[in-house]
Formats: structure tokens, C-alpha cells, sequence
């Protein structure tokens, strides 16, 4: 069976792309990251998710990018933004932690060669998104470059793909095909906040209830 590593947040996005990932046939690895992030709210529903997509292994990587700071959401001293809706993706905000992805994937691409994966999925979108600029086409199709470059695995003939499945559809679009694909929304959190209830003005919560909304369907969390 063909082998394929997952990021999983516990996030909406990386939900919907392991189980995609579920859908094509994949003997699933997931890696989820602890890096300092404000909450952990999604580190327990990334657990939840990883049973459910039968990950034959979940493994919860701790690396704490807030030794670094410069984000909001690793630096608690620094404001996160309620940007409005037209606005979000205008400028890069201060949510963006940097180079985060690149990290993400450098240690899912290590993970991939120790499971001998065929495949790297990650649920980046480039078009219903905050502005990072670690979620366009061409950050990813570089990334697969070198990493194909980079490893024993490559070097001896073999690829590694990095499948982003999401990365040209909209919130709505991804709602519609978690729908089709029976992914459990109510275990995915997507607010900046670890409150009990998400805060409903963050970018991202902003982001997903105009998903469900444009999808016409209620987001089954709930919002303060």
C-alpha cells in the first residue's frame, strides 16, 4: 500500500486534506506540531482526527518556535488581529509565524523517508486565506524540488510528492468537499483563541463562518 505522511493542526483545512488523503488509497502517518503556540485546543482534536483517518502512527512533535517570537501566535505580548473580511489577505498579518511551513515540512519530510512515504500532505489553500506567503504554488512546487534533492529516498530513485490538495480552493470549496467526504467538523478548531468558544473575529474564525455560510450549512461549533 502506498504510504503518505499527514499534517495534522486540528484545524478545518488539515482535517478535509487527511481525509482526502484517507480517500486515495493512503496508509496514513500523521505528525502534529506543539511549537508554542497559544492554546492546545487543537493539539487533543488532532488526536481525534489522526483515529479516526486510522493513522497507523501519530506522533505530536514539540518544537517551540516562541524561543523566536515575531507572531502573534507564539508571542502573547503581541496583538492578534481582527482584520475585516475584505481586508484579510492584503497584507501578510501579524498570525504569520515565520517560516513555519517550511519547518513543518522539512521534519515531515524526514518522517516520510524513515516511513518510506510516497507522499507528503499538508493543507495549505492560496486562495481563501490569511496572506501567508508559505501557502502559494510556488513555495510548495520549490519545496518538492529540493526536497527531492535532499534524502536517501530521492537519491536512490525514488519521489516524494507534496500533495496539497486544498491549495486552489476556496473556504467554501473545502467545506463542500469535507461535506462529501463526511469529515467530522465539530472535531476541528479553527480560532486563534483557546477560549471555550471560539471568538468569532479572529481572521480565521471570520474565514470559516463565511465558508459554512456560502456552503449553507451551520458550523457546528460554537462561537461566543
Amino acid at each position: 500500500m502506498k504510504k503518505a505522511v499527514c499534517l495534522i493542526s486540528g484545524g478545518l483545512d488539515s482535517a478535509v486534506t487527511s481525509y482526502i488523503a484517507k480517500k486515495q488509497g493512503y496508509e496514513i502517518y500523521t505528525i502534529t506540531f506543539q511549537y508554542g503556540q497559544r492554546h492546545k485546543k487543537e493539539i487533543n482534536l488532532s488526536k481525534e482526527i489522526s483515529k479516526l483517518v486510522k493513522s497507523k502512527k501519530h506522533i505530536i512533535f514539540d518544537l517551540d518556535l516562541s524561543k523566536f517570537g515575531g507572531s502573534s501566535l507564539v508571542d502573547k505580548k503581541i496583538k492578534i488581529e481582527e482584520n475585516p473580511l475584505e481586508n484579510i489577505g492584503k497584507k501578510i498579518p501579524s498570525t504569520y509565524v515565520p517560516a513555519r511551513n517550511t519547518v513543518f515540512l522539512s521534519i515531515g519530510l524526514a518522517y516520510a523517508e524513515v516511513v518510506d512515504a510516497d507522499a507528503i500532505f499538508i493543507g495549505v489553500t492560496a486562495t481563501d486565506y490569511s496572506g501567508y506567503p508559505d501557502c502559494r504554488p510556488e513555495f510548495i512546487n520549490s519545496f518538492e524540488e529540493m526536497a527531492n534533492l535532499a534524502t536517501k529516498k530521492t537519491t536512490s530513485g525514488k519521489k516524494i510528492k507534496i500533495k496539497t490538495p486544498l491549495i486552489s480552493m476556496t473556504k467554501t470549496e473545502i467545506i463542500k468537499t469535507g461535506m462529501k467526504n463526511d469529515v467530522p467538523f465539530e472535531k476541528t478548531w479553527s480560532c486563534y483563541n483557546g477560549r471555550k468558544k471560539a471568538c468569532g473575529k479572529c481572521d480565521s474564525c471570520k474565514l470559516r463562518l463565511r465558508g459554512f455560510k456560502e456552503a449553507g450549512i451551520e458550523d457546528p461549533i460554537e462561537y461566543e
